[in-house]
């Protein structure tokens, strides 16, 4: 109103100042408004808008009745006001005859932008500012356009923690073009404010339930510490603080006053809330944050009442539910086991077909610490499966998918295999985890369903550059891994991208070299559905390794060759449950040794020697849902390898003397393995949706026997424990099994390796999920030893080992990573194998 009347001052004034300088010099009576007609119009002081538009806009058109003093003029210079394209805009009388007048409109324009630049900031810091204030060359500068700009780079530095910045804006005349003018932000940032404490007031019944982790705190500390773990972003400076910075910021810190008030009701307390917070600025520069709380009364559960059960009683919910009388009340936890839990209540109704079915809970009684919960249920009728679709999978072919998903057409709709169908798609590797989703489209009149499984295609094809040191020698490595290859497009030449790939096989080459002293070729193919019907796998494999010394001085070649193939059966079973499998694996080694002069477990120089075994493996696989970094589940395996018994059916006397050529020309052995690994979510999501905090804990357990004691253990077949597993070859066929904080292979005793153990816990935390790139940190402790024979063993007698690491993930590359691990125990006879140990991780798990 203030502005609109400044307005119609404004415009008397121009009307009489004007007036009074006219033609005929005709006074206007202001305390007498006149109706006049007006007689034409101009615009004076813009030289780059259109006059007809602006005319326009104020309807002063020629021939129109105004009256003078009166509303006509003040709509008008309101309404070019309002344009903001002016920096003045008046409106004058410029000649009368009679009742007739003249008007003038002047107008002056703003400048426009030439440029703009940032003084006080860093170059990156610069182009993320220009992304956020958006300032276009030509625009007119306005006082909202510098406003905004300068409220934007304020928000900017606010979120970085710097809470005190300024900004000043300078605008310079562009003497290089008309009407421009170049602006110049100059920031200063000043220093970064840091939360130095977090204090509460009020918080006095929080802090006096004890746990093992926190016993040793005071009532006080202990509530304090409670509410400040409560607040994922607001954090005060400490010195152990390394994942979130100390820095206030707006929106974050009303979101963590939320979870102050989550972590009192989950602590029972349904009325607590926050009376006020205050912001304190310490001498030293950083603040202090101060939050009042009213803790208000503690509750517990009393009674809880089904109504509306009809497929279930009420004493089978009960036991569902979990909660009992007297525990205290905690509606997240009461949702949560209603809603979300895999186990919880509208889990088992949904395992049933009851996909169209509700749980409200209804607090029917609060009497004086007590609540009364009445579950209101709503059955509905059982949902069958209409129709099931996929989408976004571009380059992964339709059946690879369908082959995998537990929901079919004309089924009950289950929940239990939803889940299932999510896990089994992330588990193939070719989708993005976290981007597996599905969409339900209900039908509660036709009592159906239809389910659209969203996936997102990702890079899978692999490609390894390494080098590696064993046996004195440097090896290099190259490895090509196509994990969703297409055998039947091989001859299809528009198929090659720059594979054919779209069927879910799997396609490994790998070379491996150091010079002409060793060479190791190897190559795989698997097909996880043999026949196209069933999840059954078949696997072939081959691979020539050679040492040799091709020296053209020394005239004396030696070496050391290995060739082998295998064949291998696999299948998904149906009992215990369809998590387990069966694996079996018929495989044929050649060993060709020419006077070797280092043979290492052969025991000769010169000969032959063939090893035809059999392999079965059952195991259990239920770890993810993200394979890269599973958060629940586990995986079991138990193998077992064996010969034929060579020396208890030829008939032959191996006490006697016999030559290492005849004793070895069959190798004989029976090998077993057992392993188990767990993952459980110590803090964070389960489902791998968000960050979590993840024990893994695995053991392992080989041993490799012999048929006769008189032939002796294999001289080829052996454990190598101790170091990274990185030997840069492997030329006899040995086990590799890491164990860090030792050196590679120092554990092993020096006549073989045939019996082993090792445990490992092991602490992760991602601090990145993003498929194309996968971080996580690790903390670990471990134990293990070999040993040569049964009669030595001793599963305590084992070498321990902590230390830290990192993995890093990228589809194209694999599993990288470096640990550092320290070896307590000393080795006799190995000075130097064990403490202070760098470790590298190239492709396999630990």
């Amino acid at each position: 109103m203030k502005k609109i009347l400044q307005i119609i001052i404004f415009s008397c004034i121009s009307l009489y100042l004007n007036a009074q300088h006219s033609s005929n010099q005709t006074v206007i009576d202001y305390s007498n408004p006149k109706e006049y007609e007006i007689g034409g119009v101009t615009i004076s002081g813009i030289q780059y808008l259109d006059h007809n538009v602006l005319l326009y806009l104020t309807g002063l058109e020629i021939g129109n009745k105004i009256t003078i003093p009166g509303d006509d003029i003040t709509k008008a210079i309101k309404i070019l006001w309002e344009q903001g394209l002016f920096s003045d805009v008046k409106i004058s009388m410029t000649r009368q005859i009679n009742d007739v007048v003249f008007l003038d409109i002047y107008l002056e324009e703003r400048p426009r932008l030439s440029k703009f630049s940032f003084t006080g900031v860093k170059k990156g810091e610069a182009d993320d500012i220009r992304d956020l204030i958006k300032l276009v060359k030509g625009t007119q500068i306005t006082e909202n356009t510098i406003l905004y700009s300068e409220k934007k780079i304020k928000d900017y530095f606010i979120d970085k923690g710097f809470r005190n910045v300024s900004v000043n804006t300078k605008q310079e005349i562009d003497t290089s073009l008309v009407n421009s003018k170049v602006l110049i932000f100059e920031i200063d940032k000043a220093n970064r404010v840091k939360i130095e404490n977090i204090n509460f007031i009020g918080n006095e019944n929080i802090g006096e339930e004890k746990k093992f982790y926190d016993f040793y705190l005071s009532q006080e500390k202990r509530s304090d510490w409670k509410l400040r773990r409560a607040m994922k972003d607001t954090k005060q400076k400490t010195w152990y603080n390394i994942f979130k910075s100390s820095k206030m910021l707006p929106q974050q810190f009303e979101d963590d006053k939320k979870n102050i008030i989550n972590k009192y009701n989950e602590l029972g307390y349904r009325d607590a809330r926050i009376i006020s917070d205050s912001i304190i600025n310490n001498p030293d520069g950083t603040i202090s944050v101060n939050i009042q709380i009213e803790e208000g009364k503690k509750y517990y559960f009393r009674n809880i009442t089904w109504v509306g059960n009809t497929k279930y009683n009420s004493e089978l919910l009960d036991r569902v539910l979990g909660i009992k009388k007297g525990d205290v009340y905690n509606h997240k936890l009461l949702n949560e086991r209603l809603l979300y839990d895999p186990a919880g209540v509208m889990s088992i109704y949904q395992d049933n077909g009851y996909l169209f079915s509700n749980i409200n809970p209804v607090e029917i009684l609060v009497e004086n610490d007590s609540i009364d919960i009445e579950m209101r249920i709503y059955e509905g009728k059982q949902a069958r499966i209409n129709r099931v679709d996929i989408s976004g999978n571009t380059r992964t072919n339709d059946h690879v998918i369908v082959r995998e998903i537990r929901t079919r057409p004309g089924s009950l709709y289950k929940r239990s295999e939803v889940q299932r169908t999510i896990r089994e798609l992330a588990q193939l590797g070719y989708f993005d985890p976290e981007k597996l989703n599905v969409d339900f489209q209900p039908d509660p009149v036709n009592g159906t369903v239809d389910l659209e499984y969203l996936v997102e295609e990702k890079s899978t094809d692999q490609i390894e550059l390494s080098g590696g040191y064993g046996g004195g020698i440097i090896v290099g490595t190259l490895g090509l891994t196509f994990n969703n290859f297409s055998l039947r497009n091989i001859f299809n030449a528009k198929a090659y991208h720059p594979l054919p790939s779209g069927d879910g096989q799997r396609l490994a080459l790998r070379v491996q070299a150091s010079g002409l002293w060793y060479q190791n070729y190897s190559f795989s193919f698997i097909e996880p559905w043999f026949g196209g019907k069933k999840p059954n796998s078949f696997t072939t494999s081959a691979y020539h390794s050679v040492m040799s010394n091709p020296s053209f001085q020394d005239t004396t070649t030696y070496y050391f060759k290995v060739t082998g193939v295998g064949f291998g059966l696999g299948q998904r079973l149906r009992v215990p449950d369809d998590y387990f499998t069966l694996y079996n694996e018929l495989s044929f080694k050649h060993y060709n040794l020419k006077d070797y002069p280092n043979p290492g477990f052969a025991l000769y120089r010169t000969g032959r020697s063939n090893n035809i075994s059999f392999k079965t493996v059952l195991g259990r696989s239920s770890s993810g849902p993200n394979p890269i970094f599973p958060t629940t589940g586990s995986n079991f395996s138990l193998s077992v390898e064996l010969t034929p018994p060579y020396s208890l059916l030829n008939g032959k006397d191996y006490s006697a003397n016999m030559t290492p050529q005849e004793r070895y020309k069959w190798i004989e052995y029976h090998k077993y393995k057992f392993s188990g690994q767990w993952f459980t979510t110590l803090a964070g999501s389960r489902d791998g949706s968000s960050r979590a905090l993840v024990l893994m804990s695995k053991f392992e357990f080989g041993m490799l026997a012999m048929y006769n004691k008189e032939v002796g253990p294999s001289p080829f077949e052996a454990f190598q424990v101790g170091g990274d597993g990185l030997y840069g070859y492997n030329l006899y066929g040995l086990e590799t099994i890491g164990l860090r904080g030792y050196a590679n292979n120092s554990l092993t005793p020096n006549n073989g390796g045939n019996i082993y153990d090792k445990f490992t816990l092991e602490l992760r935390y991602p601090l990145s999920l993003a498929p194309t790139a996968t971080l996580y940190m690790i903390g670990f402790i471990e134990a293990g030893n070999a040993w040569f024979a049964s009669e030595n063993f001793d599963p305590f007698d084992l070498k321990r080992a902590a230390g830290v690491g990192v993995r890093f993930f990228m589809p194209m590359i694999g599993m990288l990573g470096v640990d550092w691990g320290y070896g307590f125990d000393e080795l006799s006879g190995s000075a130097g194998a064990n403490g202070s140990q760098f470790h590298f991780v190239i492709g396999q798990q630990f």
